[in-house]
């Protein structure tokens, strides 16, 4: 094979292909480091080679979309993706320094886990076949699974595993089962061949359909839309907080990203029948995610269902269907990357270790404002952006999202996408309310919870992902030309 051929092909995967490099080293230096401060160097070592992901993806950034061997495609949209679960992953890495006995002690298994993870959730967005999006889900799926309940100590931490295998394993026989379908509809498991064989009229398109439903089900697990989302707090709870911060971004913009590319590659021709149902479970998503969330005491739950409630926000771009809204999501993943990550950052910074039954309950957030008053006011950055308001990144998320949605037809849809963000704003301010106009709790179990700050990395990351918010929703204009959609 010519060589400029076999480089043009092999740099589509490039990001991918430096990171499995990178989990190959960092498990030789696991195995050949002595004593136990490796965990520090393998922290270190993991967050370079993340970098050096990131370098790979810009240095690509400019060139033309290319395809390899009818599997994976490098395109300004999986470019996008790529760089949302890349910082998610550095974030994730950081927040884990110091946190837990386990991963001071079997450093390199955790992040080369995390690692691992990451190229899953990158080829999720890559995919152009059926068979390589099944690959990567699983890739990121099993690793997830045993980060999860990587504090074995933790009675939580192994409920909230195993529930997130039971029913990932079962969520999975769906998507097998639609892909399956969507094979026999098409003939081909790639997605361009599969619309070319339907928009001609030709293979069986009565299996489209049931195909649609069964890998619906897949991707609603994975992104916790209404009704598949019951598996989400329990896990967001019981696992490891620096795990809950990077899978809570990461899954997310990894199962878009395929479930967009699928819909809008494999199947356009079929928008009609799928955006409709696609509206209700957007709908659905929406309200249930931001009633819930009204009710919980618990800081980490109260984000899960805040999850939930995104999740249906984002879904509004996949009904749209255009390349303008495929953008919007990007960016909208981008923001929530930022906002996400930074406010589990700070539930790290304020949750007292106890052995790994780690939680911050909203009430133990009164006064803070005036013991640690950085943390609350990047608290306050991220509850005021993840709400939607003005000028912060969280609010042009949304507008670019909802804007595309009315250009495309569903302006109802978006009338009920603000109606619900205006839910949302209640429990997210209420927080910061709590924070700064209750009165500090001076003595018992809760003054003891907020003396315990997490590592100087759990702050940087806070600091960074506060600037970060607030720089993206000065300059919006500047970061949506950088994120793009399919097509474009």
């Amino acid at each position: 094979m010519d060589t400029a051929l076999l480089f043009d092909n092999a740099i589509v995967l490039l990001p991918e292909l430096v990171l499995a490099v990178g989990v190959m080293v960092l498990m030789i230096v696991d195995i050949g480091r002595r004593g136990e401060n490796g965990a520090p160097l393998l922290a270190g070592l993991s967050v370079a080679i993340l970098l050096l992901g990131i370098g790979a993806s810009l240095l690509i950034w400019g060139r033309p979309p290319a395809e390899y061997l009818g599997g994976a495609i490098s395109d300004g949209f999986a470019l996008s993706v790529r760089l949302v679960i890349l910082i998610a992953g550095v974030f994730g890495v950081l927040l884990s320094r110091n946190y837990l006995p386990d991963i001071e002690r079997q450093g390199g298994a955790f992040y080369s886990l995390q690692l691992l993870a990451i190229i899953g959730m990158m080829l999720m967005g890559t995919a152009t076949n059926l068979i390589v999006l099944f690959i990567a889900l699983e890739i990121f799926s099993l690793a997830l699974y045993i980060l999860c309940g990587f504090y074995r100590e933790s009675p939580r931490s192994i409920e909230a595993a195993m529930k997130y295998f039971l029913l990932g394993a079962f969520a999975s026989t769906f998507f097998v089962y639609g892909s399956a379908l969507l094979f026999g509809a098409g003939g081909s498991t790639h997605y361009a061949r599969i619309h070319e064989t339907l928009a001609a009229g030709g293979g069986n398109p009565s299996l489209v359909l049931p195909g649609i439903a069964l890998l619906l089900v897949g991707f609603g697990f994975k992104v916790s839309l209404v009704p598949f989302h019951m598996w989400t707090p329990d896990v967001y709870q019981g696992a490891p907080t620096p795990v809950t911060a990077f899978m809570s971004v990461g899954t997310k913009a990894a199962a878009f990203a395929g479930f967009f590319r699928l819909m809008m590659t494999a199947l356009p021709s079929f928008h009609d029948q799928w955006a409709a149902p696609l509206a209700i479970l957007a709908v659905l998503t929406m309200t249930v995610g931001n009633l819930t969330a009204l009710r919980q005491s618990s800081v980490k739950r109260m984000l899960a269902y805040s999850g939930i409630a995104h999740a249906g926000n984002i879904l509004i771009a996949l009904v749209a269907g255009t390349g303008a809204a495929s953008s919007a999501a990007a960016f909208y993943l981008f923001t929530y990357a930022f906002m996400n990550a930074g406010a589990f950052a700070v539930v790290i910074a304020l949750e007292k270790k106890d052995g790994g039954e780690n939680d911050v309950e909203q009430s133990s957030l009164a006064g803070i404002a005036e013991k640690f008053p950085a943390l609350a006011a990047a608290m306050a950055i991220f509850m005021l952006s993840l709400s939607g308001i003005p000028p912060l990144a969280g609010f042009f998320g949304k507008f670019l999202v909802f804007k595309a949605a009315v250009e495309a037809g569903w302006a109802w849809l978006v009338v009920i996408g603000v109606l619900n963000s205006a839910i949302s704003a209640y429990y997210y301010l209420r927080i910061v309310v709590a924070m700064y106009f209750q009165p500090l709790e001076e003595e018992g179990e809760e003054k003891e919870r907020l003396s315990v700050l997490a590592s100087r990395s759990s702050l940087f990351v806070v600091t960074v992902a506060a600037i970060a918010v607030v720089m993206i929703g000065l300059q919006p204009g500047l970061w949506t030309g950088v994120m793009r959609g399919l097509g474009q």
